[in-house]
């Protein structure tokens, strides 16, 4: 890696130094734009034998695997870029390298800290949301993953995972057509370690019109995500809230929204029980609740009513007992389960 930064400033050096003026800290300062340069160079850099020596002894490192198999882009030219900004251009220093490769080791062989970002749709924010720990709403807007990455580790976070859950919990939360992506740009103390693709259903932009993400909102998306989370294992849950987001892009999505109900609250007892159940569920009035039953024996449920459902489903928790709790309501041995929304319009 040394002779590759030699002859990388050899490359580079005998031209004029590109410079910027930087009064950031209060002082004008010329700063070198050596990133700049460097980059315009890159095709040819990395075709000379020292970086392809240099590249094939990284990826004999273990601890270079979770950058990826581009080392070149995300190790060799940042370490090529922090040794020419510490010797303050292309003229050769040793203790420049010296301090540049130490950091480079420290990123191979310590904790490395992970952040992903990936544009978001459908939504505005007026000040940033925290949705889970490490994983946030910013002003742009923007979906941000952060993470600490023990050393051992040689694959990067599920970002683009991550990031389709919180759109999953966004969507319930908002009925908005938010969508993020379409890639999640990755970086790895502050290093470049490529693109990845968000997944289909959650990089699509639902048709709609875009909203703000209030407060009241924000807290029910982080409460949604919060339980969605928990709620992995129930394999029926996450078929039906796939079924209802995949009827967000069908016009002829009855089907769809059927599916989803029966496999909610069905409990193997299939539609009908389901409509009985979401009845009691959604209607605050005995009268509201016979009107909902009757209008979904005739025609198939809608989505915002399916979204309704679901989210009074994730944040009562189990979704088993609460199908028992339903039951029994209807036959008249206990009350109605509370419910979500209207207990949080109340607070």
């Amino acid at each position: 890696m040394r002779c590759f930064c030699l002859v990388g400033f050899g490359e580079l050096a005998g031209g004029e130094l590109e410079v910027a003026l930087d009064d950031r800290s209060g002082f004008v300062q010329y700063r070198p734009l050596v990133g700049e340069q460097i980059e315009r160079v890159a095709g040819r850099l990395a075709a000379l034998p020292d970086a392809q020596i240099a590249v094939d002894e990284l990826r004999r490192e273990p601890h270079a695997a979770i950058f990826g198999q581009s080392p070149f882009e995300a190790l060799l030219l940042p370490l090529l870029g922090t040794t020419a900004e510490a010797a303050g251009g292309f003229d050769w220093s040793d203790n420049a390298f010296e301090r540049a490769y130490e950091r480079l080791e420290e990123t191979l062989f310590g904790d490395r800290f992970y952040v992903g970002v990936a544009p978001l749709t459908g939504l505005s924010v007026r000040s940033g949301l925290q949705l889970a720990t490490g994983l946030r709403v910013r002003e742009g807007p923007e979906l941000v993953v952060e993470r600490t990455v023990p050393r051992e580790q040689t694959q990067l976070p599920d970002g683009p995972g991550e990031i389709a859950d919180a759109v999953t919990a966004l969507r319930l939360a908002t009925n908005a057509p938010v969508a993020a992506g379409p890639v999640v740009v990755e970086r790895l103390q502050a290093m470049p370690v490529g693109k990845r693709p968000v997944p289909a259903i959650a990089s699509s932009s639902p048709p709609g019109e875009p909203t703000l993400l209030d407060e009241f909102r924000g807290r029910l998306a982080r409460d949604v995500l919060e339980r969605l989370l928990a709620a992995q294992d129930d394999t029926e849950l996450g078929e039906a809230i796939d079924r209802w987001e995949l009827s967000l892009f069908t016009a002829d999505s009855d089907d769809q929204l059927r599916e989803s109900l029966a496999v909610l609250l069905g409990g193997g007892d299939g539609l009908f029980a389901a409509t009985a159940r979401v009845a009691i569920l959604l209607g605050d009035t005995p009268s509201q609740r016979g009107e909902l039953f009757a209008r979904l024996r005739e025609e198939a449920p809608d989505r915002d009513l399916i979204r309704r459902a679901l989210v009074e489903v994730v944040m009562h928790g189990d979704r088993l007992r609460l199908i028992e709790r339903l039951d029994e309501s209807l036959l008249g041995l206990s009350p109605r389960p509370p419910s979500y929304f209207s207990a949080r319009l109340a607070s």
